[in-house]
Formats: C-alpha cells, sequence, structure tokens
C-alpha cells in the first residue's frame, strides 16, 4: 500500500495510477480509480492508464470515465491547458481576442462528466491565463462554434460533442483562427504542449471563480441572431416558402438540432417542420435509438416515417445530434421511404445552390462562373465534377474530412473566389461560407427551400435526382469496408499492390476491367501526374490508394483512422445519356466483385465482411 492506496504490482501502472489520484479533484472518478485498485481490475485499469488519449486533427474523442485514456476532468484539463499554451505561443494578441467554447447535451452520471462541465472546466483555464473566452450559456449546434470563430475575429474555438457516437462517448473538436478545423502541423504542436502541461494548475479546477470573470462572455443571444442573419442570403425564395403546402417532418435524434432547425425554417419563412416528439430534445440516453446516427437509416428514422405517414407529410429531415450533419429521407409514390445517400444529397444540393447563384447573377454569368468552386472529398461522388465540366465553375477534391475542405475554402475565399459548396459522402454538407464546415442547420433549411420550389414545379426529390443524372451523367456508388485487426496484414495488402508486377509497380487491370490511373496518398504517387506526384498531401501514417479505371469507375481502398477497418469506395461515372441503371449497376457490382477477390483477397487475408452486407 502506498499513501492510502494498494499496488497493482505493475509499477509503470502504478505510477499512472499514483500520478493521476494526485491530480484528479472529481470524487468519483478518483473513487472509482481506487475501487479498481482495490478490487485487483488489471484490465480495466491497463485500458483507463495503458495510453493516453492520441490529440489529432479531429481533436480526441473517446468514451467518458476516469484514467488517461477517458474524456474526464482531468483529461480536459490538461488538453485545454495544453491548446492554451500553443495558443499563446502562436498568438501574441489572445489575450485581446479570445476563444469561444460550445457544447452539446451529452451526460455521464457515473463519472460525473457532461459536456457542459468539461465546457466550464476548458473556460476556467483560458480565464486563468487572462484569456477572453466566449462561452455560450446552453447547448449548441457544432457549427456555432467555428461561425462565432469566423464572425468575432478570435484565435480559435473548442467545441465539446462526440456528435454522433454511442451515449458513453465524449469529444473536444478544435478550430483554428481561419474558423476551419485544425491541419497539421498544429495537431503535432498541441499535443506536444499537452504533454507539457499534465499538471493542473490550481485555477483550472476553480469553475466558480471563472463564472465571475470579466473575461468570460456568453455569445448565445448575438450569435445565434447574426447566424441566421448570415444564412437568409441563401434564401432566395421567401414568397414562395410562405405559400409552400409541403409537409416536412423533422427529427434532432436526442440531440440539439430541435431548437435551431425550428429558428431557421422561420428564417427562410417556411413552414415549421413536424418535430418527432420522442426524440426532439436532448437526452444523453438517446433512448429510443440503438445509435444516434442518421446515417444508419430506416432504423433511426421510423419514428420520424410514423409521424410523417400521421400528418401526410413527404420528406424527413434528420440531424445528427450535434447538428452537423444532415439526412434526408423521401417517400415514393410506391408509399415505401427512400433515404438518400450522401452522395445522392451531394448532387442535390450541389445543383440547387448552383441553380440559385445563376439566378442571383445579374449580368454576363459566363465571365463570373470562372471564379465559383465547389469542393469534395476525395472518397465522395465525382458528381460535382461532371455538373462543373458543363457549366463552367471549377471542381477541386481534397483528402477525407470537412479540415481539409474548411481550409481549402478559406483560402480560395482569401483569393476573392465563390465557394458555394463542398460536401462528404458521410451526409455533411456546407452551404454557406459562413460556417467553415459541415452544417446540418442551414443546410436543412436550404433543402426546404428546395423542397417548396420542386413542389410547385410537381416534381420531388427523387424527380430531380433523375434530372441531374439525365443531364450530367449517372453516379452509382458502392461503399463498404472490411474489419481487421492485424496491422500487418493490413500493411501486407497495401504493400502487395504497390509491388504487384514486380517492384514499385501497380495493378494495370483487375479481373478484365483495365486501370487507367493509380494515385498513392500513403507514398505520394500519382500517374496522372507530369512528374507521377500527388497533389494532395501525403500521409505515411494511412493507407490510402485510388484506382480509375477506363470504364468510368473509380475505386479508393483506406484505413480507417478511428477503427479496424479497410474501407473501399466505388463509384460508376457514366457518359450522360447512358441511363441504363440495370446495366450501369450490373457493371458496378462485377467491379467490386472483382476489386474485393482481387486486392482484398479476404479469405487468405482472413478479412471479416461488413455485418449484413
Amino acid at each position: 500500500m502506498e499513501n492510502g492506496v494498494e499496488t497493482t504490482g505493475d509499477v509503470g501502472l502504478d505510477s499512472a495510477i499514483k500520478q493521476w489520484l494526485e491530480f484528479d479533484q472529481n470524487a468519483k472518478t478518483a473513487a472509482r480509480v481506487r475501487e479498481m485498485v482495490k478490487d485487483g481490475a488489471l484490465d480495466e485499469l491497463r485500458k483507463c492508464f495503458g495510453a493516453r488519449m492520441e490529440f489529432g486533427t479531429a481533436g480526441l474523442r473517446a468514451a467518458m470515465g476516469p484514467g488517461v485514456s477517458r474524456m474526464n476532468d482531468l483529461t480536459i484539463i490538461q488538453t485545454t491547458q495544453g491548446f492554451c499554451r500553443y495558443l499563446e505561443r502562436c498568438f501574441a494578441d489572445l489575450k485581446e481576442r479570445g476563444v469561444v467554447v460550445g457544447f452539446d447535451a451529452r451526460e455521464h452520471t457515473a463519472s460525473g462528466g457532461s459536456s457542459k462541465r468539461f465546457a466550464s472546466l476548458a473556460a476556467a483555464v483560458f480565464t486563468s491565463r487572462g484569456v477572453p473566452v466566449y462561452l455560450f450559456s446552453a447547448f449548441t449546434p457544432t457549427p456555432y462554434v467555428p461561425f462565432t470563430v469566423s464572425h468575432l475575429g478570435l484565435c480559435a474555438g473548442i467545441m465539446v460533442t462526440a456528435s454522433h457516437n454511442p451515449k458513453q462517448d465524449n469529444g473536444y473538436k478544435v478550430y483554428w483562427e481561419n474558423g476551419a478545423q485544425i491541419i497539421p502541423p498544429h495537431d503535432k504542436g498541441i499535443a506536444a504542449a499537452i504533454e507539457e502541461s499534465l499538471k493542473p494548475w490550481p485555477e483550472s479546477w476553480d469553475t466558480n471563480t471563472a463564472s465571475k470573470s470579466p473575461l468570460l462572455k456568453d455569445p448565445y443571444q448575438d450569435v445565434h441572431r447574426e447566424y441566421l442573419q448570415a444564412i437568409q442570403q441563401h434564401c432566395l425564395h421567401r414568397e414562395l416558402n410562405k405559400c409552400s403546402e409541403v409537409k416536412i417532418v423533422h427529427t434532432s435524434v436526442h440531440g440539439v438540432g430541435h431548437v435551431f432547425v425550428q429558428a431557421a425554417f422561420k428564417a427562410f419563412d417556411l413552414k415549421a417542420p413536424y418535430a418527432v416528439e420522442e426524440q426532439k430534445d436532448p437526452d444523453p440516453e438517446f433512448p429510443t435509438v440503438e445509435y444516434p446516427n442518421p446515417e444508419e437509416g430506416a432504423g433511426v428514422l421510423n419514428l420520424s416515417f410514423a409521424l410523417a405517414d400521421r400528418e401526410g407529410a413527404t420528406v424527413v429531415l434528420a440531424n445528427d445530434p450535434d447538428a452537423d450533419r444532415l439526412a434526408i429521407a423521401e417517400k415514393q409514390p410506391s408509399g415505401e421511404w427512400r433515404v438518400f445517400s450522401g452522395n445522392e444529397l451531394g448532387a442535390l444540393l450541389g445543383w440547387w445552390v448552383f441553380q440559385c447563384w445563376k439566378q442571383q447573377q445579374k449580368g454576363d454569368s459566363k465571365a463570373a462562373v470562372k471564379d465559383v468552386y465547389m469542393l469534395a472529398s476525395t472518397v465522395s461522388s465525382k458528381i460535382l465534377r461532371a455538373i462543373a465540366l458543363k457549366e463552367g465553375f471549377h471542381f477541386e477534391e481534397t483528402l477525407t474530412g470537412f479540415k481539409w475542405m474548411g481550409n481549402r475554402a478559406k483560402q480560395l475565399l482569401d483569393q476573392g473566389k465563390t465557394v458555394l459548396f463542398a460536401f462528404e459522402e458521410a451526409i455533411g454538407y456546407m452551404c454557406s461560407p459562413a460556417v467553415l464546415d459541415k452544417d446540418g442547420v442551414s443546410a436543412a433549411a436550404i433543402a426546404g427551400e428546395l423542397i417548396s420550389y420542386l413542389a410547385t414545379k410537381s416534381s420531388s426529390l427523387s424527380q430531380q435526382l433523375k434530372a441531374i443524372y439525365d443531364e450530367y451523367g449517372y453516379h452509382i456508388t458502392k461503399n463498404s469496408y472490411f474489419i481487421c485487426h492485424d496491422q500487418n496484414t493490413i500493411k501486407q495488402l497495401f504493400d502487395r499492390l504497390r509491388n504487384y508486377e514486380g517492384e514499385n509497380s501497380y495493378p494495370k487491370g483487375c479481373q478484365g476491367f483495365a486501370i487507367s490511373a493509380v494515385r498513392d496518398l500513403t507514398t505520394g504517387y500519382d500517374s496522372n501526374q507530369p512528374d507521377n506526384k500527388a497533389i494532395l498531401p501525403t500521409s505515411k501514417s494511412s493507407q490510402m490508394i485510388t484506382f480509375t479505371f477506363a470504364n468510368g469507375g473509380v475505386a479508393t481502398m483506406r484505413t480507417s483512422g478511428t477503427e479496424p477497418k479497410i474501407k473501399y469506395y466505388t463509384e460508376l461515372c457514366a457518359a450522360p445519356g447512358n441511363s441504363d441503371l440495370t446495366q450501369l449497376n450490373a457493371e458496378l457490382d462485377n467491379l467490386v466483385d472483382a476489386i474485393v477477390e482481387n486486392f482484398f483477397q479476404p479469405e487468405k487475408n482472413n478479412l471479416t465482411p461488413k455485418p449484413d452486407s
């Protein structure tokens, strides 16, 4: 026994636990650690203290509970102290400009952790160093934080949220002064500063004093008003909206979205959507869904479909719990509900935003269109590329994740360009440059206006999607993954593709499908570039190879940064006029089968397919 605490017999573990109990002032997490030591729960202790959460470009995300690998009061304080130190080095005017802190509605009773509590601790750290903090007094959607950074010219923003993760998780998401999520090298700089700042500063725990500090301001009312004002620049059919008879259902899936989507609809003069009563208020237990992720489709949307059927509504809008993503479903003439994929919604919203832009051009839109840009992540549909080719605007791909699209959008805006739209296949959309991140609130209002507009033309989202594909060419996608826990197997699988027909040679075909180009963002190789060097940033720490096929197919194989998965994203881009969907789907299925059999080799590599795939 040491300092009243029994030892585990593992010297490294005992040292980590001793330091933890010395630093932790949360009675619940400290008591839980002592209890685990007393019970000899070595496996659980090793999970809690084995490795510190890694701070990356997405910040932190982990389960709430005790220990360095969990989200709790102490790890929030340590992270914020490191972040504060890093900002002090980067910004001479940090104490004039300050930071913003927002939070969702997550709670974890067992450890005393909650998003609101974590946000108030983060604020206490900053105010103790003389830094002004704009701390929201109530939960907000994630997009409100980047909006506030840009709107008030702050140095940084923090959003405490785990988005659509399971209920036990929480997260810590960071924005830079440009209003976009951080990209390298800031993640490494912040991670190093955290390691230098593990001992809590005395004032870091004192949320009471911080709450009375003149440095603490509540931006809620001002930001809510200014945000609604900013998104109204995208409302171009107000009179039509006022008269619309379209009925829409909205669910916030037990998250924060309800109040804000209702307000956004009102700002657009759209009739208030019907709210799913059982899911409209924030509830950290997410009682009606297995996973609070609208990407899961029908399972999460069943209550919405039932309400829509009762009210005679034809469209369902669903936000994830922090309201930065948007799913949409539409009732078909058959009575079935069609849940649109992220790529299909990217096509619809991208088309609509461009139509609205054209409508606003008083003079020659042909000249102005040369400064217009749309962005998508490299694993998302290439439909915007097809629209851009025909309409004359620019389309750019970025690496996966809105951190890349947000930063690229800001670069373009600073050059005087117009960035109309950006999207990723994981139902994330940036429909307004007011927020340089995905935003499910503005996307919901803009979708509401699109739906109302189509109704006046006796059309629907499904019919308009078909019209887009008829005009610009069908783009059909098929995405899935394999589970693999063995890092060596993953490495061997990708190394084989890089040395397919001898050293440093990639496949030239796949079971009869000719390959016309290869891009490897792990090594930096791109056969489409004159010097064979990829333009997009490369990363040796993750695997990612894209094959372009002669038949218009594109396939990307990549590892997941957060899960033991090898993902694949495939798309068949058909020329306009080729609308034989049966034949196109069969061709894509055959291509996927060939890739799985020849490149993944699931039996040989002992890969587990996606459940229910």
